[in-house]
């Protein structure tokens, strides 16, 4: 036993250079302990912020494709509002002969106004669009089909029958007439065939009859005539 401590008395020296390696080992555990946990750390607050923004970005999606669908719904509106101001012109064949200017296509209003009408429906995205793009210019057409309406209808309300002659103002007036006869449902459908008839030899030369608008009255005589 003795002869035990006096070794580890003549080698005493070693304890610190053991001590130093044992006390380096643990040193360098700790190190790499702390680097792995720092580590951890920075992997957990990148996927957290990964995760933010995706649900930020889906955030915005939903925001955008919300504002987009609204400003469709807008543009949609204000489209079938001033459809329904031309339709009542065009459905309305005798009134519209107040205003003839509204189907003379060799006035630049009235050509602007057809132009930005089929614009806008040429335009029209699905109900269900949320392409930013596409609802804008359909939102822009839309106004300006919306806009030059309501400059040719002022413009034609202004004019009325004043750029006629005498002589095709009192045509205009007869057509008038007679194609109120041609819609008038206590009319025999006879009575309403040649009235209609007589209309349209009237209108020969002056302005041409919206297409909708003299199908729409052709079926109603047509109609009137099968029915009597």
């Amino acid at each position: 036993m003795g002869g035990i401590w006096n070794a580890i008395g003549d080698y005493w020296w070693l304890i610190f250079v053991v001590g130093g390696s044992v006390g380096g080992v643990t040193r360098g555990i700790g190190a790499w302990n702390e680097r792995r946990a720092q580590r951890r750390l920075e992997r957990y607050r990148i996927k957290q912020e990964a995760s933010v923004a995706r649900a930020e970005a889906e955030s915005r999606g939903r925001v955008d494709s919300a504002s987009v669908q609204a400003e469709l719904v807008a543009a949609t509106d204000e489209h079938t509002r001033t459809d329904e101001t031309w339709f009542a012109y065009e459905t309305d064949l005798a009134t519209l002969l107040d205003y003839p200017m509204l189907v003379d296509l060799r006035e630049p209003l009235t050509e602007t106004f057809h132009r930005d009408r089929s614009r806008a429906e040429l335009l029209r995205p699905s109900p269900d669009s949320t392409d930013q793009g596409a609802v804008r210019s359909y939102r822009d057409a839309v106004h300006a089909y919306s806009t030059s309406l309501a400059v040719a209808e002022q413009e034609a309300r202004r004019r009325r029958r004043n750029d006629f002659s005498p002589v095709e103002q009192e045509r205009l007036a007869r057509a008038q007439r007679l194609l109120a006869l041609a819609m008038n449902d206590a009319a025999s459908g006879e009575e309403r065939r040649q009235a209609y008839a007589r209309a349209r030899a009237e209108l020969d030369g002056l302005i041409a009859l919206p297409t909708a608008g003299a199908a729409a009255l052709e079926r109603r005589v047509q109609a009137a005539i099968e029915a009597s």
